[in-house]
């Protein structure tokens, strides 16, 4: 059990091997990646220091930012026209019980960027009666909530092809292969509001929304129009500053939550300190990172939710700089802070920090 299956945005599999690559390393492990380019997924195979199931076990998953979702891969099979149950079973069973009986459950996956609708489909539909025979075969332990318990889980690249993992119930994704599904309401200004949503939902701690976006704050949204992110801001109940040059909806502005402020976001500043400052503007990475620390050196915002725009060509080697930027310029405030990032199902180019005062 030397390899682990991990899920990212399709594009992005070599940041998320050279991520794998350096997570290991601090643990004293050492290997290396195989891409499928465009797929949004790949193998990390270890070579030496540790194996895979406890890699998972000494690296936290929301410790990472590129890659979404991961699993310890058990096995690679061809999948015949006929009885794929029973070939699965067949190659589960080969591979020792043991391992899976620690699994409640199994799921089968396609691909992100799948084309064919007919694997989605069969997909859907191959859960149970494959579960049934694993069940029976005594390769799955008893059945209980599916958000606890050990996971086994099965990817469909094809018709003919299926790669076996397993999850760990403590170190994966709340959502499969880290994709919320979210529905964009139509009083939504724009698209860009779904990319705040998921950054909630991803990068606070779930049994702690309350705490963050409760109780009336007050924010700034640096960037704002046409109000995708102001608009999310105040459902939760926030007083918001929208800094943009360019005009904001009307629908929003009729709220009485809102005052718009024409000016740079990057050069604006409030005359007092706010809960939140959001910024989803694109300009060099770096730019807005520093701006970032410059408003918590202020102390000018407690909790920040930022987009980082990663050029083409050194999308990983950019991230590195910019964390490194952050964390050196706020390694003397008189506070502790803490720093999460990750590529949203939503995001693109760019990847979401959220960055916080733990004081």
């Amino acid at each position: 059990m030397n390899q682990l299956l991990a899920f990212c945005r399709p594009g992005f599999e070599s940041e998320a091997g050279r991520e794998l690559t350096d997570a290991a390393a601090t643990k004293g492990a050492w290997g290396y990646f195989t891409p499928q380019p465009g797929t949004g997924w790949l193998r990390f195979t270890l070579a030496g220091g540790l194996d895979a199931p406890s890699l998972l076990r000494q690296v936290p998953l929301e410790s990472l930012v590129f890659v979404r979702d991961w699993q310890v891969l058990l096995a690679e099979m061809a999948l015949p026209a006929k009885d794929r149950v029973g070939a699965v079973v067949e190659v589960l069973s080969d591979g020792g019980v043991e391992l899976v009986r620690t699994c409640a459950r199994v799921d089968v996956r396609v691909g992100e960027n799948s084309s064919d609708p007919d694997l989605g489909r069969f997909a859907r539909k191959w859960v149970a009666p494959l579960s049934r025979a694993l069940r029976g075969a005594g390769l799955l332990g008893a059945e209980v909530d599916s958000s606890v318990g050990d996971r086994l889980e099965i990817l469909l690249p094809d018709f003919g092809s299926a790669l076996i993992g397993m999850s760990l119930a403590n170190n994966r994704a709340r959502w499969p292969m880290g994709i919320p599904r979210l529905k964009l309401p139509a009083s939504a200004p724009s698209r860009s509001a779904l990319k705040l949503e998921e950054a909630w939902k991803v990068l606070l701690p779930a049994d702690r929304a309350l705490d963050y976006l409760g109780g009336g704050k007050t924010a700034v949204d640096l960037g704002a129009a046409p109000g995708g992110w102001t608009w999310q801001l105040v459902q939760q109940g926030m007083q918001v500053t929208a800094v943009d040059n360019g005009a904001m909806e009307e629908g929003l502005m009729a709220t009485g939550m809102v005052t718009h402020v024409q000016a740079d976001g990057y050069l604006w500043r409030p005359k007092r300190a706010v809960d939140w400052m959001v910024c989803d503007i694109v300009d060099k990475p770096r730019r807005t990172a520093s701006m970032v620390s410059d408003w918590f050196t202020d102390q000018l915002c407690r909790y920040s939710i930022f987009n980082l725009k990663l050029p083409m060509k050194k999308r990983y080697d950019e991230w590195l700089l910019c964390r490194e930027l952050l964390q050196s310029r706020l390694a003397d405030a008189p506070f502790g802070v803490g720093l999460r990032a990750r590529q949203l199902y939503h995001d693109r180019e760019e990847i979401t920090c959220f960055l916080e005062r733990t004081d």
